[in-house]
């Protein structure tokens, strides 16, 4: 099981990185396609393929081939949009909102899967990337569909537990290449 391998990879010293990664993976009230797909969004996001290689063997046996797919989708559209969005809203001059994007973004209305939860997976890239107004306006719209807060925070901790693994594991080849 490749979450497993990842956890034995962690160092001593993220024990409690190592404990989270298991906890979101096995005890969430997520379904599995929103889970999985996120968990395989988020490694996309974290740019490690130490972690994206381990995670996608283990998402591939859970998702359906569209879900993989589309979790792959959010990933991608994410790191355009977490970008340009981040960017308007600190650029501090509330004009660059009113503007057109001028980018095309068709797979967030037909992602080919449940549109809550690409839009949930939406959202966690988008807590990994740190864009406020992506996960602002991805929130509404999870909440609008009925989705209680307590499951958007699950897709939250999923973000932060996949991008602290890949951070540590990232740190840990630097370290020992040095």
């Amino acid at each position: 099981m490749s979450i497993e391998n990842l956890k034995a990879q962690l160092p001593a010293y993220a024990k409690d990185t190592k404990l989270n990664l298991g906890s979101v993976t096995t005890t969430s009230n997520l379904t599995d396609q929103q889970l999985w797909g996120a968990v395989l969004a988020c490694a996309l996001a974290t740019r490690s393929a130490r972690v994206i290689a381990e995670v996608s063997e283990d998402a591939a046996q859970r998702l359906s081939e569209e879900a993989f797919t589309a979790a792959k989708a959010a990933a991608s559209i994410m790191a355009m949009n977490n970008v340009y969005y981040r960017a308007t809203h600190l650029i501090g001059d509330e004009t660059y909102a009113t503007l057109p994007a001028k980018l095309r973004m068709t797979v967030i209305g037909n992602p080919g899967v449940d549109r809550t939860d690409f839009e949930l997976w939406c959202l966690a890239v988008s807590a990994v990337n740190g864009c406020g107004r992506c996960l602002e306006s991805h929130e509404q719209v999870l909440r609008g569909a009925g989705l209680s807060r307590e499951l958007v925070q699950e897709a939250l901790r999923v973000a932060a537990v996949v991008n602290a693994t890949a951070a540590t594991l990232e740190a840990e080849a630097a370290l020992a290449a040095v």
